[in-house]
């Protein structure tokens, strides 16, 4: 009787429709002086992602990576390793390993312009001063792919913004960070399985 050898799954990801594939990548930075910072809460929704899912990270080229699965799609999560002010490097390797194309590339960003905990997805558009968006948009050479920025508010005094995005949540924040995490998951999710347009129409009115 012959043998039937199951793929691996970079195999599986080679013979999968690009189309069929996304990148889902939270902004942060690595050590564990910037655990539950402000500035990491991209690393907590793409965790909150994995853990519905089911799916551990495993630690790869330029960052900690987990393969999914949603409603047909294959679905790479992204946690970079290179720190946030050059992201760009990870997620242009990821894009180009996972063979995604850059329509169905998903960043998690935190924005100090939003009040705590609302969600803005755009499909294309300028960093805003956040300077993970900046090196994505020098590296990729585009700007052209889809963010949903985390509102992680603007109450500090002149000249500690620093300080505040660096800083810690407050623990009235992180009595309400389970809720806010759903949200972001479930917009994320709808990304992938119905596109950027309608996820927009949908959650940029909460």
């Amino acid at each position: 009787m012959r043998n039937r050898l199951t793929p691996t799954p970079q195999k599986v990801q080679e013979q999968i429709d690009p189309r069929m594939k996304y990148l889902i990548v939270g902004l942060g930075n690595i050590g564990a002086e910037y655990q539950n910072t402000r500035h990491n809460i991209g690393f907590r929704v793409v965790d909150a992602l994995a853990e519905k899912a089911g799916v551990s990270f495993s630690t790869d080229r330029y960052g900690a990576v987990a393969e999914m699965r949603h409603r047909g799609h294959i679905v790479t999560l992204l946690k970079p390793s290179t720190y946030m002010n050059l992201s760009g490097k990870a997620v242009r390797y990821w894009l180009e390993a996972t063979k995604t194309p850059i329509e169905n590339l998903l960043i998690i960003v935190d924005d100090i312009a939003l009040p705590f905990g609302s969600l803005r997805m755009r499909m294309k558009g300028s960093d805003g001063g956040h300077n993970g968006l900046k090196n994505i948009n020098e590296i990729l050479g585009s700007d052209a792919y889809s963010r949903i920025r985390f509102g992680i508010g603007g109450d500090f005094p002149r000249g500690f913004q620093v300080d505040h995005v660096l800083g810690q949540w407050t623990s009235e924040e992180e009595a309400q960070m389970a809720e806010k995490l759903k949200t972001f998951v479930d917009a994320s999710l709808s990304f992938v399985s119905i596109g950027a347009q309608r996820t927009m129409n949908t959650y940029n009115k909460k």
